[in-house]
């Protein structure tokens, strides 16, 4: 891993994605790219400069605009200084738009190797890094999303929860699963819900798991089933039974032997789970 984006806000859960964004690139010998997105508040186009696009603005638009450049730059600023992230080489992108489309370019132009992302869950305010923009990013991202709701006990992810839908396409997730392993020592538990509407018997979903484990690899790893009324549900009671440090799991279309994870069971418990949650989309 060589750079870790993280998109923020400068609010309290975009500082805690931070920090925990700090601890990975520590462990790995990663960098930080730190992102900030000024969204538009009227017509036209500006850069970071504050160079107004269009004549068409009222003064008092210009005025507000540039502000709220200034104060973002030296809010970013601050935070690309701060002492406490000394360790990790750490890099400052100020951008005007859309907040969804600006982390979209900088993942394409950096080459981002995991986007770190905090959210506040559906209970929250619509900012930018809750809601729309945190889902849009998880289903579509071509990077793994790290997602962080609460502030974990621990960044030293020893425990792994593995949702999965034990298909084939998996293959590079799972290598990714792997590295964490290997960087963090840790032991994953791969788990498949069973619920009323898709339910497998243990002996034969057990058989496949193994099966599955062995062909991709995996060390250290356990073999689990759960039982909840949605997957979703499963997930987040699994993890937090067996006290986990991490959740992750593989998203894409509903195929294949196994229950599969949907985009849609991916969002719900990045939303909700009170853990990190590690997604990547299988498609891409």
């Amino acid at each position: 891993m060589k750079k870790i984006l993280v998109p923020t806000d400068f609010s309290k859960t975009a500082a805690m994605a931070t920090d925990v964004a700090f601890d990975i690139a520590k462990k790995s010998g990663a960098s930080i790219v730190l992102l900030h997105v000024v969204e538009d508040i009227a017509p036209g186009s500006f850069n970071v400069e504050g160079q107004v696009a269009t004549k068409d603005m009222k003064f008092a638009d210009k005025l507000f605009s540039f502000k709220l450049i200034e104060k973002a730059r030296n809010q970013l600023a601050k935070v690309v200084k701060d002492p406490k992230y000394a360790a990790v080489k750490v890099d400052g992108e100020l951008r005007i738009g859309n907040p969804y489309h600006g982390m979209r370019t900088i993942i394409m132009e950096q080459k981002v190797d995991l986007i770190v992302m905090g959210t506040a869950g559906r209970s929250g305010l619509s900012e930018m890094l809750i809601g729309s923009n945190t889902e849009k990013v998880i289903r579509n991202s071509r990077s793994p999303v790290l997602t962080v709701q609460a502030k974990p006990t621990t960044t030293d992810f020893k425990n792994i929860v593995y949702a999965t839908a034990m298909s084939n396409d998996e293959e590079i997730f799972s290598r990714m699963i792997k590295k964490t392993q290997q960087i963090y020592n840790s032991t994953v538990h791969l788990v498949r819900i069973n619920t009323p509407a898709d339910f497998q018997r243990d002996h034969i979903v057990k058989a496949y798991m193994d099966k599955f484990a062995k062909k991709l690899g995996l060390k250290n790893y356990t073999l689990n089933i759960f039982n909840d009324l949605t997957v979703e549900e499963g997930i987040i009671r699994y993890a937090d039974e067996i006290n986990a440090d991490l959740i992750a799991m593989a998203t894409h279309g509903r195929s294949g032997f196994a229950h599969v994870i949907a985009g849609s069971v991916a969002e719900e418990v990045a939303s909700h789970a009170k853990r990190p949650v590690l997604t990547f989309v299988v498609k891409h």
